[in-house]
Order: C-alpha cells, then structure tokens, then sequence
C-alpha cells in the first residue's frame, strides 16, 4: 500500500509540474529558514555548558541600593574578600574561584611586545570550574605559585614560534614584573561567556607592588573581581540565598553607612548560575556581549511563521487543484477504497513532499550558513544539528509539517462523494473558499507584521546614528592611558601638538561609550550642614583638556584650570545633576557646596547634558573631578579630519618615544559607539531577510493559486472580452478578491505590528515613535506587492484569444 502511495504521489508530481514546484520550493524555504534559525538558538543555549560542573557552578554578583529598594548600581563582579568569606560562612560551597580582568596588558618577550586584552589574574580552582584542556602543564597547580602564567596556544605561538614555552619568562608592566610560563591551555570556545587568553597566578595580587594581600581581605569598595562558587550535585542554593542578607550584616560594614541602617538594605549579594549567564544577565559590568533570551524567543516565532507560511501555501494549492484529483478520488471510493485510507493516501504524499524539501533544506543550509555567520558575527556550526535529541526531533519534522499542511486538504478531498464526482457535479463549497481566505489573510498578516518591524527596526538603527550626542565623537582617536606616562605627559603633550593636525587631547577614567559605573558618597550643604544626597551621582575623573577634547558645551561657569589651584577640589557637573540635585537652573548651581567622597569643593561649571552612553540608557547624573594622584584610564586626542594619518604618524612616534615598553594601540570614538548597537545592526540585517523571504513565500503562493483560479475561469474570461470588457476590467475583476484578503490582512495586522514594535523600543531611552505612515505603507506594501503577483496572471490571462478558450463549447 505504501508503495502504492508512494507511486501516485510521484505521479501526481510530474502531472502537476508547477503546483508541485511551488510546494516543494516553498517548504523547503520555509525548512531552510527553520534549520538556520535553530542553530542559532541551539548554540545560544549551549554557552558554558560545555563545562563539565556546569549546572553546580554559580556567579556571585552584587547590587547597590540608593535608597529603600531603588536599585542604583547591579555588578558581576565583587569585592575580593567575598569568595573566601563566604567559603567559610557555607562549608556546603565546595570550592569558590575568582578572576580579575587586568585590562589591556603589555607583555614583552625578548624583542616581541604584544598589548593582550584577555588577561586576567585567576586562582589555582580555576580549571576545577571550567573545563578546558591544558595542553603543557598541570591545571591543578599551574596557577599556584606567584609570578605564574599561563596562555593559549595561539599566543604562545605569537611569543615563543615553535619553541616549547615551559618555564620561558615574559615581562609585565615595563619590565617590572617577570612571569614563568607554567602551562598552555586551549582556547575557550565561542560558546563561552568569557575567553580568556592569558592567566596570570591570582596569588601574584598578594605582592603590595601588584595589589596587596590585606586588600584582598579588607578592601570591599574595589568590585573587580569576578567570583563563582561550585556546590554539590543538585545542591539546593536557595538556602544560601536566604542567608546572604544576614551574611552581609555579619562581615561587611561600608564607611558613611548611618548606624540605623543594615548592610543588606545598602547592598546585597545575589547568585546566578553559570549556564543563565548568557541569555539572562544583562548587568551593568559583564566580561563579554552578552545574547538575550528575547531576541532567541523573537527568532523562534519569525522560523515557526516562515514555516506556517509554507504550510499555507500547501494546504491552499492542495485544495485548490481538488477539482483535478475528484475524479480519481472517486474511482478509488468506488471499487471499495475507504474514507480513511485516501486520507492516509493524501498524509502520505504531504510527508513525502515535506521529506524531499527537508533534504534539500539541509543541503541549502550548510550553503547558506558561512553566509549567516558572517552577517551575525557568529560561529554557527550545522554540527550543532546531529546531535541526537535535535535529530531525532528534525526526523520528526516530515511528519509533523506533513500532517499539519496536508491534514485539511487530506479530510477535504476525501469527503468527495463518488455519485457527484463521477457525473461531474463537484462543486467546491462556499466553506471551503472561506477556509481558504482565511489562510490567505493569516499569510499576509504575519507578512505585514514582519514588514513593519523591519522598518521600525531600521528607522530606530538611523535615529541611533544621526542623534546629535551633545559632543562630537567624530575623528577622536582613544588609547589606554599608563600611569608612566603621568610624570612626563606635560612633555608628550606639547610634543603630540606640534602637529597641527592634532588638535587637543584630555584624560580621564572612562570615556564616552563606555558605561558610568562609579559612584562615591555624595553630600551637599542643606540647613546649614551637608547632607547626604539621595539621588545617583556617577562620577569620572578627568583633567584639564578633557572637556575642549570632546567639544562639550558648557551652560553655566566655566571648565577646570590650572590658574585656579583650588580646582583639585571643585567639581563640574552635567544638568542633569543640577535637575536631580533640585538647583533650579545651571546658573543657580554655580559656588554650591559639594562633597564627593569626603573632598570638600564647590561647584564651578555645569555642562549640557550629553549622551556619555549608548542610547538605551537614559542621561544620568555625573560629576567630574581633577584625581588628586592623577587616576586616569583612557587618553583621548582630537584630531584634524583633513589630515588623519599625519596625525596618527605624529602620536605613534611620539608615544614610542616617550613610552618604548608599551605598545601603542588606539580606535577611534565613533567605531566605538557603532559597536554599541552591533546587536541591533545584525537583528535589523537579519530581519530584512527573513522579512523578504516570508513575503517570497506568501507571494509564491499567491502566484499559483490565483494561476489555478484563473485557469478554472478561462471560459468566463472569454466571455467577458467578447461582450466588449477591456484589458484592465478583466484584471481588475480577476484580481480584486485577492486584494480584499490582503486589505483584511492589514486591518489585523497593523495594530499587532504596533503594539510589538513598541514593546521592542521600550529597550531605549532614547526612540522614535511609530508614526502612522509607516503602518501605512506596509499595508499599502502589501497590497502592491499582491497585486503585481496576481495580476501577471491575471494580465496574460486576459490578454489571450478568447477564440481558442471558447472553441471547446
């Protein structure tokens, strides 16, 4: 029986060429749409699951209140002291290990100096919690003893060649520090939420001249430090987690914290498990990027809607060409076939469709997917697809798209009564056209839906870009600043602007783009006495040249100065600031009283406010102020456009002058705010696509259903143009039902469309709005697009000789 089934679906596929090449090109769109995105999704819920602890394994992080329950300030990373403690608070923890990322590190070997951006300081547990193979070396002791090293392969092939790098020595910070190579490890893999290149001996920070050892036990203000604890199996954490409030009473007491208030109502501990890491946390400092569980939910249902799409399609040409197969149908009833074997007849040719587009959906996919990790910037692997729960999963996949496209069309055909079919009375009901309708508007409703958040997408990703920031990013080169530099920087920067393609150059502890994470205690002169203040004031450190650097606009006063030796202690503040801190006006601000981690000043500027970070988050508050021992970061130099390269030539010659141990790397400011919405580049690239394709499929559809409908009305046709109907009429009749299912698809549509997109701009604060026209012009999108579809039928159509389609009567 199969093989008869099997034979009259081939059949029935050479006999109908281009209903079936439509079915089949459609599913396997739809498929190779589904196979693509599901990489994805299985490789953004693999990360760090190749650790072999890795459900046992959680991440200590810490939040920071500004008031009762209002959360100012959330890190992955704590105070060093917290691992140790809480280790011996909870003697359940079996083991805890901790990671201090030491920001761009100069390493020298012999005559090879190298800036590494992957070097961290981790304990002697650390490969005890994350599986990576030590290729040379031991892991358990590798990283014990003080001035140890370990690397990857790739560096090590970068310092050493071919020679074995055992106990060879690197030279940190201008020589001063020397590392024995203890080991070699390899590469973290891309589905990881860290990856580390260099590690350095986390006992090394004992040493005062690295860090100190009593800071690592007293010092609970600086929260660098990344720290993870590994519990039993199965080990319930929510019984710690309770305890953690009064953990932090017992052990942690911050300085300024008035004594009627608990340690746990000014912060709290929380623990997250390593495998939530990537898709979940979003905090305010992570090691990498993190992927968002949203964005897998989003790409889930665009794959599911493509596939429905496809399916659509199916059901509506199946039904549509049921006129063709009645009378097949019927002799099979007649010489005794069962209502229930000619559905299994016509399930059995939908899987075996399905199961033809799923090969080729898999050939079209490894094609596709080098082309997909180039556009998204990830490591996609069609591997990721052979792993036995997936697989058994996609083996099920012709049967159930099987079932699900062809169930209607299988119950349709197979309710045809012999008697009308074999005289030639079958008429196709009014349900079944309704039924049709419907999976047309359900078509391009998810089609216009689609076309609206790729303009939505689109028009967010341009305001990002054209939004005036309050400064200019535009030809400001960045590097990292190095404290050797302090001594003579007068010096290097009279040099550097000797060029006059550089214009200016300011230090300071971040710089724009970046994240404003620092706070101290804040107070300000109220009745008489300073008062603590009750809002979030963020703060960098900056010196005199910062400010002209970036082109920032002053409202009120005046920028820091050196002919004014009382500045060390005054304050420049954003308007933010101004507003929060309820000064009615910039001007109002100017000679207020202020103390910002018990340095005592007065305002002397006040800045207009600008956009320090990326566009998701709102302007906050912020504080600048001259460091006392000169704790900077970053350097920052604007130079002429007109002449790039001069000025690039001009700083890498100086800066090798002035600082011959330290590499000079640097980017420029506007290649760094670009990558603060690569996220948002890649899913408006991606949407476009799927967008496209959606439409492809639902036209495709279209085009061979209204081919059949007009084929069944040829007759009609001629009729109509021999009483005198024009060219246009006829096209305009032939097409104007399909154009009501699309206008119906819109009304349903558009509203859907509006309220997604504007959850999905929620994530800025700073967005458009959704204008009207642009939920018009989707609609209308839709409607011309159909139109042109159907109406190439419905052209040739009424173009034909109505002679040879009326000589048959």
């Amino acid at each position: 029986m199969i093989k008869n089934y099997l034979r009259s679906a081939l059949r029935n596929i050479k006999r109908n060429p281009f209903i079936s090449f439509i079915n089949i090109f459609g599913l396997t769109v739809g498929l190779t749409c589904c196979l693509l995105i599901l990489t994805y999704i299985i490789n953004e819920r693999s990360y760090d699951k190749f650790n072999k602890n890795a459900e046992d394994i959680y991440r200590v992080t810490r939040i920071f209140y500004s008031g009762p329950n209002v959360e100012s300030l959330h890190l992955s990373s704590v105070a060093p002291p917290f691992g140790p403690l809480l280790q011996n608070a909870f003697p359940d923890i079996k083991k805890i290990t901790r990671m201090l990322p030491n920001g761009v590190t100069p390493f020298r070997y012999k005559n090879k100096l190298f800036n590494e951006n992957n070097a961290f300081f981790a304990d002697e547990n650390f490969f005890d919690f994350f599986s990576i193979i030590v290729l040379k070396g031991d892991a358990h002791s590798g990283l014990y003893d003080p001035y140890s090293v370990m690397m990857t392969e790739a560096v090590a092939k970068k310092y050493f060649g071919d020679a074995d790098p055992i106990n060879k020595t690197v030279l940190l910070d201008n020589n001063k520090h020397e590392f024995k190579v203890t080991g070699i490890f390899t590469p973290f893999p891309s589905n990881s939420h860290m990856h580390p290149n260099i590690l350095m001996s986390f006992n090394t920070l004992k040493d005062t001249a690295i860090y100190g050892e009593k800071q690592l036990q007293t010092n609970f203000g600086n929260n660098s430090f990344f720290t993870y604890l590994f519990f039993p199996s199965g080990y319930n954490v929510e019984r710690i987690k309770l305890q953690l409030p009064d953990f932090l009473d017992k052990y942690v007491h911050l300085p300024g914290m008035p004594g009627n208030l608990k340690t746990h109502q000014a912060t709290k501990l929380t623990l997250q498990k390593l495998t939530d890491i990537h898709l979940t946390s979003h905090l305010d400092d992570e090691i990498e990027e993190n992927g968002s569980i949203d964005r897998v939910y989003i790409f889930s249902a665009i794959a599911l809607f493509i596939l429905l799409i496809a399916c659509i399609n199916y059901m509506n040409l199946s039904t549509a060409r049921s006129a063709l197969r009645a009378k097949e149908i019927g002799i099979r009833k007649v010489i005794g076939a069962q209502r229930k074997e000619i559905i299994v007849q016509f399930l059995s040719e939908s899987v075996f469709i399905t199961l033809v587009s799923l090969m080729l959906a898999f050939l079209l996919t490894v094609l596709l997917l080098p082309f997909i990790n180039h556009l998204s910037n990830q490591a996609l692997s069609v591997h990721s697809l052979f792993q036995w729960p997936v697989l058994l999963s996609l083996l099920a996949v012709p049967f159930v798209v099987g079932i699900i496209s062809g169930i209607y069309p299988a119950l349709f055909m197979s309710s045809f009564l012999p008697v009308k079919v074999l005289k030639g009375v079958l008429k196709v009901g009014t349900g079944n056209l309704s039924f049709r309708k419907v999976l047309v508007v359900l078509q391009f409703a998810i089609s216009i839906i689609l076309i609206v958040a790729t303009t939505v997408v689109y028009q967010q990703l341009q305001f990002i870009q054209n939004k005036a920031l309050g400064f200019n990013k535009d030809f400001v080169l960045t590097t990292q600043y190095t404290r050797l530099l302090s001594r003579q920087y007068d010096a290097f920067k009279t040099d550097i602007l000797k060029n006059s393609a550089v214009k200016d150059m300011g230090r300071s502890s971040r710089i724009p783009s970046g994240r404003l994470l620092d706070e101290s205690d804040a107070k300000v002169l109220e009745g008489g006495s300073m008062q603590p203040i009750k809002i979030d004031l963020k703060y960098i450190t900056t010196d005199y040249g910062f400010i002209p650097t970036y082109g920032l606009q002053m409202a009120a006063g005046r920028n820091f100065s050196k002919a004014f030796s009382t500045d060390t202690n005054n304050y420049v503040i954003n308007e933010a600031a101004v507003r929060a801190l309820g000064w009615k006006t910039p001007q109002n601000a100017l000679g207020k009283d202020i103390a910002y981690g018990g340095i005592k000043g007065k305002v002397i500027g006040v800045v207009r406010d600008f956009h320090f970070e990326s566009l998701h988050q709102k302007i906050i508050p912020l504080l600048f102020q001259l460091p006392a021992q000169g704790y900077y970061n970053r350097l920052s130099i604007k130079i002429d456009g007109r002449n790039v390269q001069s000025a690039i030539n001009t700083i890498q010659t100086t800066w090798q002058k002035y600082l011959p141990e330290t590499p000079f790397d640097f980017t420029f400011l506007d290649d760094k705010f670009a990558q603060l919405y690569n996220t948002e580049q890649q899913q408006g690239s991606l949407f476009t696509i799927f967008s496209c394709i959606a439409i492809f499929i639902a036209c495709l559809g279209l085009f061979g259903l209204s081919a059949f409908t007009i084929t069944q009305r040829i007759k009609e046709i001629g009729v109509r143009k021999v009483l005198g109907a024009s060219v246009p009429q006829i096209v305009i009749e032939l097409s104007k039902d399909f154009l009501k299912l699309v206008f119906i698809a819109s009304i349903i549509a558009l509203p859907v469309a509006w309220f997604s997109m504007n959850n999905w701009l929620r994530d800025f604060a700073f967005r458009i709005n959704i204008s009207w026209w642009v939920l018009v012009i989707a609609g209308v999108t839709a409607l011309i697009i159909a139109f042109i579809t159907v109406s190439f039928q419905s052209v040739k159509a009424a173009l034909a000789n109505p002679v040879k389609s009326l000589r048959s009567e």
